[in-house]
């Protein structure tokens, strides 16, 4: 049986009536209540078209905005209440840290909120008399005010007019009109005519009209019978000259060295393709920058050519800043109803060369803690190409720290461990084919990318490897959310060297893990797709996906003519003398975002992500190489369990392979976790979260050196293979809350997960070991992760 400690219920007691006194309403003047905020409810005989956005249009008319609460607690009242009258000192800053006034009724204006409400309310088209009213009600020392708008038949759009004179401008706004918002039937609403004005403008900005405005626009509209109106839409007569007629790009001029010196003016340029070139042959190839302009001589002004050629010229990776200049051509006179315009191009140049290192304090998944460095060179034009050539320099040399459960006699292996590497790449910004492939409508730079590399890790007392990696790929975006990456030639090889007894002895017992390390010449090609809507900021709710198919070992296994027999009989096809492994592999992850409140500023939102993994081994092999293997668990995934301490499936590693064998033992073929979290601002930089974690892994083909047991204990032949009909009863789940120090650059991340379920036996658990399995619901057998970053 469990007690209390007598001094934490002590400061549980202190802390209950702290929080009571955090409500904030002993603050409030005798004569006065706390306003804590108002509730808007739309009436009418007749059905209301969107409601909800009606609604939420007239909440956004409330003003005060009430004190901050979280249930039903105001704590920042409490802060301001510590200074409140002082002017230095600990309460004085706690108040203006953190404190907020309390905000009182008398400081409601209700008329100026209707007045507010019903403007808002003409804009949508309810010109027949609406009504709003207000109700304050009072409850103890607070009070609340609740708005009711009471409105008839909206007005609906009857005809729409567009210009109609026989000018230049007018005929191109008609040409705009097949996708005009505005539709015969819809509510009036003022906001929906705006938005049409920009669109009109955008698409006029299209085909040349560079000095048009919105504001240039304007409507007349005429109320008709049975609540209706006719619309129409002008050009207004004093708008200026030049906006009435479209321009064409007479000269454009690309100055690569803008801000480098103040002689600029002074380096005559050349013309290469039409363009008047400012050269630095030194750092740029004329080829590699006009590959990204976008803004050709003679052709018509379109924005959006001009937004692709920023877009593009930035995500060179060479350029600080670049912005472009449109001046009208004072020398070449306007030609049947169109004007010129001299455009250029000013790009100021990141050095070209740099150098940067880091000393890191490295933690990982696996419990690996110790220093390491970082070392990266870069070239943002190697090959005057604006090519990009990285170089990165990696070392780590981490401990683990001992489990409870070592003894002399069972010794820890592989504490110690050493890794050194150096890998390379080399970005290119187009397509490397042998087809033509430009993406011209694309905003966004396409690359091919280079890469190889090095690794040396050592586990003392254990193993060595060398790990070796050649691949060769492209990356595009057809827009911002959309991002593909297809990557034709992946190679990955590992060799394992000077391996130490223990170690063999390992794989002795555990021939999956043998082959898993056998079959390290990994010959793949792979495909991911991304689509983000993250970029969104001000969106409510946003969407992450991430799909990515690998494939390896297949013509490897079509043009291979060698084979050999393994140590358990197999035959298997070689490569050079080599084994390969052979498999797909499909990863698929989902994650949503739902801001419940609709201040875009607002951290109160619920996040949730899925995460699938396949890994399927046939042909060559019999499971998936250990570098591509799941594990689960740790501060990122299922948190109330340690990295790689669940699967597969029932699997529970028991005696000493609890100690040397679990970061082995406890990987699978298959993967799948669900997360969900909810997480509030609490203070300025501080959020706080309580979440739910489910998930575990299992193996393509099952592992008789991996028994797993049924709820009575008994072996059930399972052996770590995924099985659909028992799966979701195999889930481990954990629950839990943390705190999050968020300063946008930086975010610490504390969370304290407790295990809800275990998804191996808890029965006949050998002598000794008992303390090994976590109580489901046991506040004293969760487990603390402090981490970098949000979880997802």
């Amino acid at each position: 049986m469990r007690t209390t400690h007598p001094v934490l219920r002590a400061a549980t007691l202190a802390g209950l009536l702290l929080l009571a006194g955090c409500s904030g309403t002993r603050f409030i003047p005798e004569n006065d209540k706390l306003y804590t905020g108002s509730a808007v409810k739309v009436t009418s005989p007749y059905p209301i078209a969107d409601e909800a956005a009606l609604t939420t249009e007239l909440e956004s008319m409330l003003t005060p905005k009430p004190n901050a609460s979280i249930l039903g607690l105001r704590p920042k009242l409490y802060f301001w209440h510590m200074g409140a009258g002082k002017t230095k000192g600990l309460g004085k800053w706690l108040a203006d840290k953190y404190g907020e006034a309390p905000v009182l009724l008398s400081q409601v204006d209700t008329q100026k909120v209707k007045n507010l409400m019903l403007n808002r309310l003409y804009n949508n088209g309810f010109f027949a008399n609406p009504v709003v009213q207000s109700k304050v009600t009072a409850k103890g020392r607070t009070a609340t005010v609740d708005y009711t708008a009471r409105v008839q038949k909206a007005y609906t759009i009857k005809e729409i007019h567009f210009p109609d004179r026989d000018t230049l401008i007018d005929r191109d706004i008609r040409k705009t009109q097949a996708g005009s918002l505005l539709k015969v039937g819809d509510p009036y609403n003022l906001n929906r005519l705006i938005d049409e004005r920009t669109r009109i403008d955008n698409e006029l900005k299209q085909t040349g009209y560079y000095y048009f405005a919105p504001d240039y626009l304007l409507y007349e509209v005429d109320s008709t019978e049975h609540n209706t109106v006719d619309v129409y839409l002008r050009v207004k007569g004093s708008i200026p000259k030049r906006a009435s007629k479209p321009y064409v790009l007479n000269r454009v001029t690309l100055n690569t060295r803008f801000g480098l010196t103040d002689t600029t003016e002074s380096i005559k340029p050349i013309i290469y393709q039409k363009f008047r070139y400012v050269p630095d042959e030194e750092v740029f190839k004329a080829k590699a920058i006009t590959r990204a302009t976008f803004l050709y001589p003679d052709s018509l002004y379109r924005r959006h050519r001009q937004d692709q050629t920023l877009s593009r010229l930035m995500s060179l990776g060479t350029f600080k800043f670049v912005d472009i200049q449109f001046r009208p051509a004072r020398q070449k006179p306007d030609s049947a109803g169109y004007g010129f315009l001299n455009a250029q191009v000013r790009m100021t140049q990141l050095k070209k060369k740099s150098l940067r290192a880091e000393i890191q304090l490295v933690q990982k998944t696996n419990g690996f803690t110790g220093p390491g460095f970082t070392a990266q060179f870069r070239n943002r034009s190697a090959l005057r190409g604006a090519e990009q050539l990285i170089l990165n320099f990696v070392g780590t040399f981490e401990t683990r720290s001992a489990p409870p459960k070592a003894t002399p006699d069972a010794p820890v292996l592989g504490l110690s461990s050493v890794e050194v590497g150096v890998n390379g790449q080399l970005l290119v910004p187009r397509f490397i084919a042998p087809f033509d492939i430009r993406l011209r409508e694309s905003d966004f730079q396409p690359r091919t990318t280079f890469g190889a590399g090095y690794r040396y890790v050592e586990r003392r007392e254990f193993f060595q490897e060398d790990f070796f990696n050649l691949n060769y790929g492209y990356s595009w975006k057809t827009k911002i959310t959309n991002e593909h990456e297809f990557r034709p030639v992946d190679l990955q090889y590992i060799r394992l060297a000077n391996t130490e007894q223990a170690f063999r002895d390992l794989l002795v017992q555990r021939p999956f893990l043998r082959l898993s390390f056998e079959q390290q010449f990994i010959p793949a090609s792979s495909y991911r797709y991304t689509y983000n809507t993250q970029v969104y900021e001000k969106r409510r709710e946003q969407v992450y996906f991430s799909g990515g198919l690998e494939l390896a070992g297949n013509l490897a296994s079509a043009v291979s003519r060698q084979s050999s027999t393994t140590a358990d009989g197999r035959t298997q096809k070689e490569i050079f003398g080599q084994a390969f492994s052979q498999y797909s592999k499909l990863d698929l992850e989902f994650r949503n975002y739902y801001r419940i409140t609709q201040n875009p500023t607002s951290g109160n939102k619920i996040a949730t992500r899925v995460l699938l993994g396949l890994g399927t081994p046939y042909g060559n092999s019999r499971v998936l190489p250990y570098l591509k293997q799941y594990g689960i668990g740790g501060p990122n995934s299922v948190r109330a369990f340690g990295a790689r301490y669940v699967g597969p499936g029932t699997y529970r590693p028991t005696g000493a392979n609890q100690i040397n064998n679990r970061f082995y033992d406890q990987v699978g073929d298959i993967r799948f976790e669900v997360n969900a979290e909810y997480r509030q601002d609490l203070f300025p930089y501080v959020k706080g979260a309580v979440f739910v974690d489910a998930g575990n892994i299992w193996l393509a083909n099952p592992d008789p050196s991996r028994t797993t047991f049924d709820s009575n204990g008994n072996p059930d032949g399972k052996n770590g293979q995924f099985q659909l009909n028992s799966f979701f009863k195999e889930l481990a789940v954990g629950a839990g809350a943390g705190i999050r120090v968020d300063v946008q650059f930086l975010v610490i991340r504390l969370d304290y997960a407790v295990p809800m379920r275990v998804p191996y036996s808890t029965t006949n658990i050998p002598s000794g070991e008992e303390d090994t399995i976590p109580r489901v619901g046991s506040f004293a057998d969760g487990r603390l992760n402090l981490a970098i970053g949000y979880p997802f």
